[in-house]
């Protein structure tokens, strides 16, 4: 073959490559603003919102400081124990013990103080407890190999029922009033922000970061799509998964600790229901309850979608009953609309390959 033959036939392999690749372009490329516009966390913050303006202009005495204080105070255990959950469901798990091991935590911080152990060792304990409940979870799932539904519903019930035990139906309520003061207090005078916003902002960049720019969370998004894959490529599987349970234990013991400081009582119940409405704002958050998909940022966004709402519902009369459905109804509209979505982006991604291999 010529030279001037080889050159022809290159530039004819070149032209392909370059056609093929614009039609690619032209399929998938899309400005920034509107990949950006027209994620799950845009949709969601532009709910939350209109939610506001809605509520602020319709319900009686919404826009009001301690409205916004309340709000947050209320949702801050929501927004704390989903930070390590999203993890946990975006490597295709889930933990719904979190609510039983907030009140498991409750009630040892309750009981330990009561006996006497100075408030700060008795606060130490109990994280360490519930640690040791989500390593239990850990173990049972990455090494004995039991699916996490089935496990962390056991210990749901287990350490619910055990917190329960432990304090009957007596609730502990003699907190030191500095001390409970000082966690419902705005994070300066008149502001409508409370302290523990601090402790939320400052462990929503942590798990930000690891979930999104560390090696570990590149492994979390792996384990997702494929645990066979991630371990093939180097991803400590079981470790990774251990360590989210282990995360989730001590992050849900230490709301423990701080909502019963919040409210000044520590009773076996605290937390009840709270699980559902953690998993409720992941899922809304656009976070794929199968795995392998999600941002934190959406997460947190469907936190304080439900949480808004809720206070919505509370100031415009709405009983606690109905609340709880429409929560529920929130959660199965939301895995509904991820799972069609799911279905038409597959379908786009196959006409897309057979258009680019046509091309």
């Amino acid at each position: 073959m010529s030279d001037t033959t080889a050159a022809t036939a290159t530039a004819a392999v070149d032209s392909a490559a370059v056609e093929k690749a614009a039609a690619s372009y032209r399929t998938h490329g899309r400005p920034l603003w509107r990949r950006l516009l027209l994620r799950t966390e845009a949709a969601i913050i532009a709910a939350i919102v209109l939610l506001l303006i809605v509520a602020t202009t319709t319900v009686p005495y919404f826009a009001q400081p301690y409205t916004y204080l309340t709000m947050i105070l209320n949702s801050a255990p929501i927004l704390l124990m989903l930070l390590p959950v999203t993890l946990i469901i975006i490597t295709g798990d889930i933990d719904l013990s979190v609510g039983s091991i907030l009140g498991f935590s409750s009630a040892i911080f309750g009981l330990m103080f009561q006996a006497g152990v100075p408030l700060p060792l008795a606060g130490i304990v109990s994280v360490v407890a519930g640690g040791l409940v989500g390593a239990l979870n850990g173990v049972l799932v990455t090494f004995v190999g039991l699916p996490s539904l089935a496990v962390t519903i056991g210990t749901l019930a287990l350490f619910r029922g055990i917190a329960v035990g432990l304090l009957g139906t007596t609730a502990i309520t003699k907190f030191p009033i500095d001390v409970t003061s000082f966690v419902g207090s705005p994070l300066f005078t008149g502001a409508p922000i409370p302290i523990i916003t601090v402790a939320v902002v400052v462990l929503a960049i942590a798990f930000a970061v690891l979930l999104h720019f560390t090696p570990f969370g590149r492994g979390v998004f792996a384990i997702g799509l494929s645990p066979e894959t991630a371990a093939f490529s180097g991803v400590r599987v079981n470790r990774t998964r251990l360590t989210l349970f282990i995360l989730s234990g001590l992050v849900a013991s230490a709301t423990g600790v701080y909502y019963t400081l919040q409210y000044s009582n520590a009773i076996g119940t605290n937390g009840l229901g709270l699980e559902l409405q953690v998993v409720t704002a992941i899922v809304l958050g656009g976070v794929s309850i199968w795995g392998g998909r999600g941002t934190l940022l959406g997460a947190i966004a469907g936190g304080v979608l439900i949480a808004a709402l809720n206070k919505t519902l509370q100031l415009a009369g709405v009983g606690s009953d109905t609340i709880s459905v429409v929560t529920g109804a929130a959660l199965i509209f939301s895995v509904v609309v991820a799972s069609v979505a799911g279905f038409i982006s597959r379908r786009r991604r196959a006409k897309a390959s057979v258009i680019t291999a046509g091309a």
